[in-house]
This record gives C-alpha cells, structure tokens and sequence, in this order.
C-alpha cells in the first residue's frame, strides 16, 4: 500500500466542491488516512512549493503561493495501492482545459495557462496532487505528524481477503 497527499485547494473549497472531490477517490477504492481543514501562511506556502521558483519561474511561484493562501485548503492522505499514480489519474493534468471530462480538473475547472498568465494569476484547478511516490512522502511529512495518520482496516476489507 502507498499514501499520497492531495489538498482541495482554496477555490474548491470556496465552490463547496470537498465532498464531491473526496468522494471521487472513495469511490476509487482509496481510503483516508488523514484529513484536516487549515489556512496557510507564505512561509508554509513556500515550505510546500519549495522547488516551484526553479522549475517554472518567478511569476508561476508567487502568483501560486498568494491562490493558495487566499483561503482555508482541507489536506487529505489517501491510502492504496499505487496510490500516487490512481490519484493522478482521477485529478487530470495540471491545466484544466487539456483534463479530459470525467477527471476532476476537467470537471470542475477550466482556466488554461495562456488565459491566467494574461491575468497575471495562479491556474485555478481546485486540486492539488502530489506528482509520485517519493514527492508525497516529502509533503504528508510536512502537511501531517504521524500521531494525525491514522491505520484502520476498511469495511471492505473486514470482508475480502486478497
């Protein structure tokens, strides 16, 4: 079993779509392991987009950081097998308007990168997922302690051996 991390990021929030969201990966067979509902700050913004400035610039990073602290973001670790990669999957690419329809950017978003970089803003895409395995190892140690994590045994699997 694997645990990635996903954040319903401010503007999803804000359109009410958390239990929408989270149930998309329920319904997946992934299992919570952790949740909370927090308001970052710029240090901590910085903290989890530490490798952002070098990767697409200056201007991607800060209009990132301000989208992300503009409002409260419920953090998620979700639990299963390939979990990293099913996740990414159920989410779509980063800019909504190459997601296809059925993804949760390509459902709930729209904004292309062309469209938010005229406007001199963050990409509005309501989710954030961690890329692989190791980079969400890196950010549930920063998002959540361990006494937050959480080992239970499903219902499903209460009933089924594999």
């Amino acid at each position: 079993m694997e645990r990635t991390l996903i954040l319903v990021k401010p503007d999803g929030v804000q359109r009410g779509l958390v239990g929408r969201i989270i149930q998309r990966f329920e319904d997946a067979g992934l299992k919570i392991v952790g949740m909370k509902m927090v308001w970052i700050d710029q240090d901590f913004a910085r903290k989890h987009y530490f490798d952002l400035e070098e990767r697409r610039g200056t201007k991607v990073f800060q209009t990132t950081t301000e989208a992300i602290t503009e409002g409260p973001v419920v953090a998620v670790v979700l639990e299963g097998v390939e979990a990293a990669a099913n996740v990414r999957r159920i989410v779509g690419p980063t800019e909504p308007k190459s997601a296809a329809p059925g993804t949760i950017r390509g459902d709930f978003a729209h904004h292309s990168f062309a469209y938010t970089d005229a406007k001199d803003r963050a990409i509005r895409n309501v989710i954030h997922a961690s890329g692989d395995a190791d980079e969400a190892k890196q950010e549930i140690a920063l998002w959540f302690t361990d006494s937050e994590l959480h080992d239970y045994q499903t219902d499903q699997g209460k009933h089924h051996t594999f």
